[in-house]
């Protein structure tokens, strides 16, 4: 849930409570799938104080910090109204989830409770569920749970996943099917570790897990499903566990068939990095990294058209995620 594995292993040491953030709940759960209007691009950044999320418009116009807490805001997803977010809020104590309007106010806590380490949350279409990992350090029980928008009911769907994590759920357009990235569990220094991420889905219950693709094709923790529910994409080589050979972004069928590569970059120096799908399903939003400098730019499904949002800089978009637009009409400037 944290980003890498390493990383995700070693703030796993050090989370014994979840973090507490007092505020009302104002956000009014979502009943609709997502209407195919593009709206604000959101992602998480280092402010040199920890990682808050921003948000763009997909014209690279309207560069907006969203949040300001304390520690870490990490791995946002949208609401499939558009009208708020839900995040990983964490802190060298723990993490939890949190719930904010699309302009970041009205930051509620979902899950208080000492339980340690939860985070990669994502809406289900219909706006009334949220999907997250959680982790108990003490237990060492990894699994994917499901949880009311108001952080009630919450209940395991997939789990104890042993011996690694299972992170990044995301339920399918249609409802019916729920991907997760599996880790094997295998991590230290080379030449000890081996590629360790691979990709699964569940049906929505938990049950029938089928193996999309292999754990050595060492996945990033981000992926999304197309909104026709036909391809998901992800992030190969993200961990660079294969030296000397770049990140790059692929998509894939349902059925574990026809992988295909959008990028083909060589090298390890420059990189390509996921964060998902446009609403209207036009567009794949990433990071691509150049020989040190990052960027936030878009593509077309197929790799063609690639088009700059945020140019090449020492700024650095992360966690990225491309929502629906409230008002009716695309937010968006092709120029």
């Amino acid at each position: 849930m944290f980003g890498t594995t390493r990383r995700r292993a070693a703030l796993a040491l050090a989370c014994v409570v979840a973090v507490a953030v007092p505020a009302a709940l104002r956000v009014a759960p979502a009943h609709a799938t997502y209407d195919g209007r593009n709206g604000l691009i959101v992602f998480g950044a280092n402010t040199g104080n920890g990682y808050q999320l921003y948000t763009v418009r997909p014209n690279g116009r309207g560069l907006r910090q969203i949040t300001q807490v304390a520690g870490d805001a990490l791995n946002p997803d949208w609401s499939p109204d558009g009208r708020s977010l839900v995040f990983e809020l964490a802190t060298e104590e723990g993490a939890s989830i949190a719930l904010i309007d699309r302009d970041g106010g009205g930051l509620t806590n979902l899950t208080p409770e000492p339980v340690c380490c939860q985070g990669q949350p994502s809406f289900a279409p219909d706006g009334r569920h949220i999907y997250f990992e959680r982790t108990d350090i003490v237990t060492g029980d990894d699994a994917v749970w499901r949880m009311n928008v108001d952080g009630r009911d919450q209940r395991r769907i997939v789990g104890p996943w042993s011996p690694g994590f299972a992170t990044d759920p995301n339920v399918s357009p249609d409802g019916r099917t729920l991907s997760i990235v599996g880790f094997n569990g295998l991590i230290g220094p080379p030449p000890a570790f081996e590629p360790a991420q691979g990709l699964f889905t569940t049906r929505i219950d938990g049950s029938g897990l089928f193996q999309l693709l292999p754990f050595d094709v060492d996945l990033a923790n981000k992926s999304d499903w197309a909104p026709d529910g036909k391809h998901l994409v992800v992030t190969t080589n993200a961990n660079f566990f294969h030296q000397g050979e770049s990140a790059n972004i692929a998509t894939i069928r349902p059925d574990g068939t026809g992988l295909r590569y959008l990028t083909h970059f060589t090298g390890g120096q420059v990189n390509a990095f996921v964060g998902s799908y446009s609403p209207d399903g036009r567009w794949v939003v990433f990071r691509l990294e150049d020989h040190g400098l990052y960027g936030l730019y878009k593509m077309r499904p197929d790799g063609s058209q690639v088009r700059e949002i945020l140019p090449l800089s020492s700024f650095r978009p992360r966690f990225i995620d491309w929502g629906p637009n409230p008002g009716g009409r695309d937010d968006e400037d092709e120029g």
